[in-house]
């Protein structure tokens, strides 16, 4: 699973890194800008670049909000993580998984290929070689927004430095932005419609997982409420991105519950 994991981001570097390099070693605007001593553009690009892989790495590293057992909290409790870890009501009882048999916060699931529950999980993403969580998720989506705009600068570049004409010795001068304009257009359809379908999902409150298997979700089929989490297009999109600590979902469950029709 290692070994998966690192072939899976040195392929994404490098992948970074040629199709960039590329773009600067043949006739694009980049190169022409570059040769011409205007240097802000190509500079901004390469920050842009450099700063999508240091996100991916970020994403892919990082805790997306993993479980921690009863014991593991007690050992390596201190003021700052009480403080980060909400407290459940003791009236509220939580299920135990049935993998790794620590007690599930509300919204939590276990990735059998993380091998771990994961707080508010969303999905487990191949690419990214991480679970998708409540950790996680907001800088996934900064991932994917800066991504999207190198995706789309890189696009414009290549094409320009595009010529057309029906000879062999075209093809052969203009075979690598050719295979680069291609796959950057299937990138920029997978980045786009990857970011429409996050930031729609995170305006309602629900996640991938939840939108997927509703029918299969014990407290959303007990639910009064379609969807007992939406609180309201502006405070869902403030709840993601600016709150600084983990939610303790069940309040906010059965509060919404409780409330007159």
């Amino acid at each position: 699973m290692g070994a998966g994991r690192l072939w899976v981001r040195a392929a994404h570097t490098a992948l970074s890194g040629g199709l960039t390099l590329g773009l600067f070693l043949h006739r694009t605007d980049l190169q022409k800008q570059e040769e011409r001593g205007e240097l802000l553009q190509p500079l901004i690009f390469i920050l842009l670049v450099l700063c999508s892989v240091l996100l991916y790495f970020k994403v892919s590293l990082m805790d997306p909000g993993f479980v921690k057992s009863e014991e593991e909290v007690k050992a390596g409790k201190s003021e700052e993580q009480s403080m980060v870890i909400p407290q459940v009501a003791s009236d509220i009882k939580m299920r135990r998984c049935g993998y790794c048999m620590v007690k599930q916060p509300m919204r939590a699931k276990h990735c059998q290929l993380c091998q771990h529950c994961v707080r508010r999980y969303d999905h487990h993403c191949p690419w990214i070689e991480n679970c998708i969580g409540e950790k996680n998720h907001p800088f996934f989506i900064i991932y994917l927004s800066v991504q999207l705009v190198v995706l789309l600068w890189g696009g414009h570049v290549a094409w320009s430095g595009l010529y057309f004409e029906q000879s062999w010795d075209w093809l052969q001068h203009n075979i690598f932005l050719l295979v680069s304009f291609l796959l950057i257009v299937i990138f920029t359809i997978v980045v786009l419609l990857l970011l429409i379908s996050h930031l729609y999902l995170i305006s309602c409150n629900t996640t991938t997982w939840e939108f997927m298997s509703h029918h299969r979700i014990s407290y959303l089929r007990h639910s009064e409420l379609e969807n007992p989490f939406d609180q309201g297009v502006v405070l869902n999109l403030w709840r993601f991105f600016c709150s600084c600590h983990l939610t303790a979902w069940e309040k906010i469950y059965f509060h919404r519950n409780n409330e007159p029709v």
